[in-house]
């Protein structure tokens, strides 16, 4: 592209203009200014995004997947996207393809769908108002998947607990879907319970006092 990469990690760097106008063209918005330009995590120069700019973006590379390498690659090698058994590179070789997951700061994750539904593709972004919180984050993610047809598995098993997804979550006309994704694993009560009488083994002085 020939631009000098003597400081490529400030906003002022030439390529920074053109990677808002790729935003400006995902969200459909030639005249779009980000808010806020802060140093990524990575060093690099990022944006303020709203909730629902990230999920209009997202659907945009659904819709635009054969335009690039970006679906392609990310589809092939998901674990060089969060890692072994994190959310985002779990969620992407649970979609076989349809599915792009990427984990973002302090509860953020963003889906970019293919789906029969959204012929224009789906995007979807989960934030967790409490921040980063990878158990909840995927428990929301489980149950959105799911009621799109798609099975997420569940590395975070609840011993003697169940997880509940609130109403919202999903849409009302999805909600019979849900009902079908279980968030939490089976178990038995009857397996913490005693089968004896432990009335007779106890002392019958215990907590009469003992002292003199």
């Amino acid at each position: 592209m020939g631009i000098n990469r003597a400081g490529y990690t400030l906003p002022q760097s030439d390529w920074f203009p053109l990677f808002l106008n790729v935003l400006r063209g995902f969200l459909g918005e030639p005249h779009w200014e980000p808010k806020r330009v802060s140093k990524d995590g990575c060093g690099l120069p990022t944006v303020s995004n709203t909730v629902n700019e990230l999920a209009v973006m997202f659907a945009g590379l659904a819709r635009d997947k054969d335009k690039d390498w970006i679906w392609d690659a990310m589809c092939k090698h998901p674990d060089l996207i969060g890692g072994f058994n994190r959310l985002d590179s779990t969620a992407i070789k649970a979609g076989n393809g349809l599915v792009l997951a990427k984990e973002g700061a302090d509860g953020l994750l963003g889906l970019s769908i293919i789906h029969e539904d959204f012929p224009q593709g789906l995007g979807i972004v989960v934030k967790i108002a409490h921040g980063w919180n990878s158990q909840a984050t995927w428990y929301v993610a489980r149950a959105v998947l799911g009621v799109l047809g798609f099975e997420l598995r569940n590395p975070y098993p609840l011993h003697r607990q169940k997880a509940f997804i609130v109403p919202g979550v999903v849409p009302p006309d999805r909600l019979e879907k849900l009902e079908q994704v279980v968030t939490w694993d089976e178990w038995d009560p009857n397996s913490d319970r005693w089968y004896y009488d432990w009335r007779k083994y106890s002392n019958p002085f215990a907590g009469e006092g003992g002292h003199e």
